[in-house]
């Protein structure tokens, strides 16, 4: 049984741990957890070569620290991972306001609890995941919101004066002593209410409406932040900035397997339908971000989020998933074509300067999912011979694949290509009819994406129009 009260605790190891403050804390345990090699945030991929070791190095150097980088960077994911290295449970005063070391309480209620009530007092255990408060940076943010105020009715009550410290209402960050304080989005709040962080983080004291209040705060303060913001738009005050520790940059997947493995732990996919996602499926949604991350079209500043390929991912098994309902298909797997479907995943996720504007986002992502199946094609088709089904389009033969047709039912259609199953047989990824089926369309999507056959509405699949400069023939040069 847990003990209950300050009495109880005594001669414990809680007792010699009274003032071990919380950056000791995530320190102590940090080490432990280095020391035995345990994965540190392994829910956060990508990062364990880059990121992950610099935010050791700052937890190590007990800092506080903010995190750049653009959206959809596992920013706040990172943030709340932090409580993974806070003891499981932690004693404070029951009665008290504010989380308070039963051995060594800051607030005033809680000294005057332990005076009154010694080894009597009550306390509770709070957990670790209750020991971080968020909070996101608006313009409309107060002092008050984030230190506290003066409330006149708790005055009256106990018969004090405005200035008494006891009249505060306490904000986010005193509710957050002896535990994790995250402000997202930092260069939006204003420049007030900056001031009263850093005095915080420097001083331990603030000014409640003309009242000086000391408040020797026990928190780590993480804070994260879009590039832009924090340098080019000046809006993050100097001091603050001065009294960060540690400056960490984040960054997108650097590789589409990495970029893969994150979509894939985050997307939903295990459907009750039991739709089927081949490999290269995923990789095509994956390659749709890296293809937009590099687009001239697409902002820059505003950046590519990793919430694109989830998103996407999820539209085009529920795409898959509707056929599957619609065409009672007995083995209902994701295709090509379902990238297609998905393109409000795609537009609504994209800032586009000003000739993507021009184009219009469907356009946009459209072309981009061309590429994408492209880029992925060119990778996994690097030593087939697709020179037969080409040619078979090229001899004005066109192929015409109905909507919503089961998989099965699919392999009747494509096998009037000569060529085209034998080539799906090498890029198959399972034996049966719907793995070789989904494996035909993406050779001829892939074809499609390198313009070597065209897709018509009315006929479907067809033959590539010549490109106009070739069929040209070479220019005259002038001497």
């Amino acid at each position: 049984m847990k003990p209950m009260t300050r009495g109880e605790i005594r001669g414990t190891p809680w007792e010699a741990m009274a003032g071990r403050s919380v950056k000791d804390e995530l320190r102590s345990n940090l080490v432990r957890s280095l020391r035995t090699q345990a994965p540190i945030f392994p829910g956060v991929l990508g990062y364990q070569e880059s990121v992950v070791p610099q935010v050791v190095n700052a937890l190590l150097s007990r800092h506080n620290f903010i995190l750049l980088g653009l959206r959809g960077q596992a920013k706040t994911r990172l943030l709340r991972a932090l409580t993974e290295l806070l003891d499981p449970e932690l004693p404070v005063l029951r009665d008290a306001e504010l989380p308070d070391d039963p051995f060594a309480p800051l607030s005033l209620e809680g000294q005057a609890l332990v005076a009154e009530q010694g080894d009597d007092a009550a306390i509770d255990w709070l957990p670790r995941d209750a020991r971080y408060v968020e909070k996101l940076a608006t313009p409309d943010v107060t002092v008050a919101d984030i230190v506290g105020d003066i409330d006149p009715i708790k005055a009256a009550k106990l018969g004090t004066q405005l200035g008494d410290p006891r009249s505060v209402h306490y904000g986010l960050l005193p509710r957050a002593n002896r535990g994790i304080f995250a402000m997202n989005e930092l260069p939006d709040l204003a420049g007030k209410v900056q001031v009263a962080l850093f005095n915080v983080m420097q001083e331990g004291d603030v000014q409640i409406k003309g009242y000086p209040v000391r408040l020797m705060l026990d928190v780590l303060l993480v804070f994260s932040a879009n590039p832009e913001d924090y340098t080019a738009r000046g809006k993050i005050i100097t001091p603050l900035k001065d009294r960060v520790g540690s400056e960490i940059r984040t960054h997108y997947p650097r590789t589409v397997e990495h970029g893969m493995a994150i979509t894939a732990q985050e997307a939903w996919t295990q459907r009750d339908s039991g739709v089927r996602l081949p490999r290269f499926v995923s990789e095509i949604v994956e390659e749709v971000a890296f293809q937009a991350r590099d687009d001239n079209r697409v902002d820059k500043h505003s950046g590519v989020s990793q919430r694109l390929p989830i998103s996407l991912l999820e539209d085009v098994v529920s795409n898959a998933e509707r056929r599957a309902l619609t065409a009672e298909d007995q083995q209902p797997t994701a295709r090509t074509s379902d990238l297609y479907a998905g393109l409000s995943a795609i537009t609504g996720k994209l800032e586009l300067e000003y000739e993507g504007e021009l184009k219009g986002g469907e356009a946009v992502a459209r072309e981009l999912v061309r590429r994408a199946i492209g880029q992925v094609f060119a990778r996994r088709t690097a030593d087939l011979d697709l020179a037969e089904v080409v040619a078979y389009f090229e001899a004005d033969q066109a192929l015409k694949v109905p909507d919503g047709l089961a998989s099965d039912d699919l392999l009747g259609v494509f096998g009037l290509v000569p060529g085209l199953l034998d080539a799906a047989s090498r890029l198959s990824e399972g034996d049966s009819s719907a793995d070789l089926a989904v494996a035909a369309e993406f050779v001829l999507e892939g074809l499609v994406a390198k313009r070597q056959v065209a897709r018509s509405e009315e006929r479907g699949y067809v033959a590539a129009e010549p490109d106009p400069q070739l069929a040209a023939g070479p220019r005259r040069r002038w001497n």
